[in-house]
C-alpha cells in the first residue's frame, strides 16, 4: 500500500480509504448489510494496509456505524483512523450535538473517533451550525478526548467552500467531491488546492462519480483504447486523482471483495506525477467527448435562478444530462428522487424537482443560451420521474 501526507498532521494515510456507504446488502435493501461479506471486505482492506475508514450517521439507513462497531473488533479498530459525520441537516438545537455524537459512539462501540466531520456543509447548513456554536462544542469534545480532529464534508460552490475554510483556523480535514469530470464543479480543483495550501488534509469522495465513470459508452471507451498502457475505466479515474499532490486519501465505496482487491492493487500502482503527458491528454479528450453527449446546452450560469416555484433548474438539467452522457439513466433517476427526499429530510425547504415547474416562463427570458427551459423541464420530469425513454433532443 502507498501512503500519503495527511495535511499538517504527523500521520501517513493509505492512498485508498474504505468508504462504508455502499456495502453489500441483502435483497437490495440498503438497510440490511450483508455483514459476512462486508466484514471480509473490511478486514481484507485493513490487512492490505488501508488505515482510513469513513462512515456517517445516515449511511445504510443508520446501520453503517453499527456494522463498523462489530467489524472493527479483535484489534482492527486500533489499526485505522475512524471517521464519522454529524448529520448537519438533522440538528435543530445545540443539544443535538451531544445527542447525535453519543449515539454514534455507542453504535461504533468506541469512546473516541479520530476525525469528526460536519456532514454535507453548504450555504444553508454552515451558518446554522456556526450560529449554534458547533465549533466550541467540538473543541470541548476534542479537549475531553472524544474527538481527535475536526473537519467537514462539502457540497456547494467554491466561494462557499473558501468561506468555510477561512472561518476556522483549526480545521484538520475537508472532504470534497472530485474527479476528472468535476474539475470545476462544487469545490473543484480551486477548492482542492486552496484547502491544501491552508494545511488541510483533503479526502476525496466520488472519484469515479458514483460509478458513472465505470463501463463508459462506446465513444468514451474508444478513447481509452488508444492508450499505450491499458487500464480499466475505474483505474483511469483513480489514477487521475492520485497523480495530483494535494489529495490525501481517495475514498471508494466498494460493494464487493473483488472491487476491494482491484482498488488495493490500483493504489499500489499509484503515485504523484506518474501519468504521462499523453495519458493526461486523454482525460481532456474524454471530458470533451462526455460533454458532447449531453442534450441540454445548460452552462450552469444560474441566470434563470431563483425560480418562483423553487425548481433548481440547473440541477435538474445536470442530472438529466448526466444520465444521457454516462448512459446510466437509473443513476440519474435515483439522483432525481433524492431531490424530493432532501425536502423530506429537512435538507431543503421545498421540492426542487423539474415536475414542480408551473410554466410561468420567467426563466426563459433570462437564459443567455435561449434554452426552451419549460419544455426541457417537462421532458426531464417524464424521463427521470416517470421513467419514460430518454430523449437527446426535443421533438
Amino acid at each position: 500500500m502507498k501512503y500519503r501526507k495527511f495535511g499538517h498532521l504527523d500521520f501517513k494515510v493509505s492512498a485508498l480509504g474504505f468508504g462504508a456507504m455502499r456495502l453489500p446488502c441483502l435483497n437490495k435493501d440498503m438497510a440490511k448489510i450483508d455483514t459476512v461479506e462486508a466484514t471480509a471486505m473490511l478486514h481484507y482492506a485493513i490487512d492490505q494496509g488501508v488505515n482510513y475508514v469513513d462512515t456517517a450517521y445516515v449511511y445504510h439507513a443508520g446501520n453503517s456505524e453499527l456494522f463498523l462497531g462489530q467489524a472493527l473488533k479483535h484489534g482492527y479498530r486500533n489499526k485505522v483512523k475512524l471517521v464519522t459525520k454529524l448529520p448537519s441537516w438533522k440538528v435543530e438545537s445545540a443539544r443535538d450535538f451531544d445527542k447525535f455524537f453519543n449515539e454514534q459512539l455507542e453504535k461504533l462501540q468506541t469512546d473516541r473517533v479520530d476525525f469528526y466531520l460536519l456532514h454535507a456543509l453548504n450555504k444553508d447548513l454552515w451558518p446554522k451550525l456556526r450560529d449554534l456554536d458547533v465549533l466550541s462544542w467540538a473543541e470541548r469534545a476534542i479537549a475531553a478526548g472524544r474527538i481527535g480532529c475536526l473537519g467537514f464534508s462539502f457540497h456547494d460552490s467554491f466561494d462557499v467552500f473558501k468561506e468555510i475554510v477561512d472561518a476556522y483556523d483549526k480545521w484538520t480535514i475537508s472532504q470534497i467531491q472530485y474527479n476528472y469530470m468535476d474539475v470545476e464543479n462544487q469545490a473543484g480543483i480551486k477548492g482542492l488546492q486552496y484547502a491544501a495550501s491552508k494545511g488541510l488534509a483533503v479526502a476525496i469522495m466520488e472519484p469515479i462519480l458514483g460509478g458513472r465513470l465505470v463501463n463508459p459508452p462506446q465513444p468514451i471507451q474508444a478513447i481509452w483504447d488508444t492508450a499505450v498502457h491499458k487500464r480499466n475505466p475505474a483505474d483511469w479515474a483513480l489514477q487521475w486523482v492520485w497523480n495530483q499532490p494535494e489529495p490525501a486519501v481517495v475514498l471508494s465505496g466498494m460493494s464487493t471483495l473483488a472491487q476491494i482487491k482491484e482498488n488495493v492493487a490500483n493504489a499500489d500502482r499509484s503515485g504523484i506525477n506518474t501519468l504521462t503527458a499523453a495519458e493526461l491528454a486523454l482525460f481532456d479528450q474524454v471530458r470533451r467527448k462526455y460533454h458532447e453527449l449531453t442534450a441540454i446546452p445548460c452552462t450552469q450560469c444560474n441566470y434563470c435562478m431563483p425560480c418562483s416555484n423553487h425548481v433548481d433548474i440547473p440541477l435538474n438539467f445536470d442530472i438529466y444530462n448526466s444520465g444521457l452522457m454516462y448512459d446510466k439513466p437509473d443513476n440519474a433517476r435515483g439522483q432525481y428522487g433524492w431531490i424530493a427526499e432532501r425536502q423530506r429530510l429537512g435538507m431543503a425547504d421545498a421540492n426542487q424537482q423539474a415536475g414542480e415547474c408551473r410554466e410561468c416562463g420567467e426563466c426563459e427570458s433570462k437564459c443567455p443560451q435561449a434554452i426552451p427551459i419549460m419544455k426541457w423541464l417537462s421532458v426531464a420530469h417524464k424521463v427521470l420521474g416517470e421513467k419514460q425513454p430518454y430523449a437527446a433532443k426535443l421533438e
